[in-house]
């Protein structure tokens, strides 16, 4: 049941319409200037990077972006997660993300392919767009941690075969650090979510961010 629920984490289109504190890969902030000696990543996804239900400060980039201060590193994280967003959305804005930035990143974060499976798209669909995302990023001489979703279990155990694959698969084919499972240790501890049950609490997107941010520090360092 908990992996049904984060499904419908990535995407709930009526609500996240008028969600609070979601930005958007097209915001202002996108522009800011990055100082030379500042590492500049740009997480890019869904409403798990976006910030739906959150204060923008509370978001999954600027918790990671604090946590990776604390770590003694210098560190712009800007956030380009959109609320609902398929991996055919992320194909379609990846290029126009990029050339907004101030600069080329030092790292993307890509976490993208939850609402797809939420929309029972094809896992080759979801694989097609995926690999072009990071042919794109490859293209660009750009390096990538990928961050990966899990098959809810009432989809079957073929369409789970064909979907928790991509992203090991993908990750080892374009060279890119993974961490298997965004919601890993969150999606089951009722307190660590919101009301709605599909969505991390602040608390919830700490427990990721202590999970993930010693994989993007050491992508940085290298």
């Amino acid at each position: 049941m908990a992996l049904v629920h984060c499904t419908a984490a990535c995407s709930q289109p009526s609500d996240e319409a008028t969600a609070p504190s979601v930005e958007r890969a097209d915001a202002p902030a996108a522009n800011a200037a990055v100082n030379a000696d500042t590492k500049l990543v740009m997480a890019f996804g869904d409403s798990l990077y976006a910030g739906y239900g959150v204060k923008q400060d509370e978001s999954f980039p600027a918790q990671l972006e604090k946590a990776l201060a604390a770590k003694g590193l210098n560190v712009s994280v800007h956030n380009a997660g959109v609320s609902g967003d398929t991996t055919a959305a992320g194909l379609q804005r990846l290029a126009f993300a990029l050339d907004g930035l101030p600069r080329k990143p030092d790292l993307v974060l890509l976490g993208l392919g939850g609402n797809d499976m939420l929309r029972g798209i094809s896992p080759d669909q979801t694989r097609s767009n995926m690999e072009a995302m990071l042919k794109e990023l490859q293209k660009r001489d750009i390096d990538v941690v990928l961050t990966g979703m899990i098959a809810a279990p009432n989809l079957g155990q073929d369409y789970a075969g064909r979907f928790n694959t991509i992203f090991t698969d993908l990750a080892e084919t374009y060279d890119a650090d993974l961490y298997p499972f965004f919601l890993d240790g969150v999606i089951t501890d009722p307190e660590l979510m919101l009301p709605d049950r599909v969505h991390p609490n602040p608390q919830g997107i700490a427990r990721v961010v202590s999970g993930i941010s010693d994989l993007v520090a050491a992508e940085l360092k290298d």
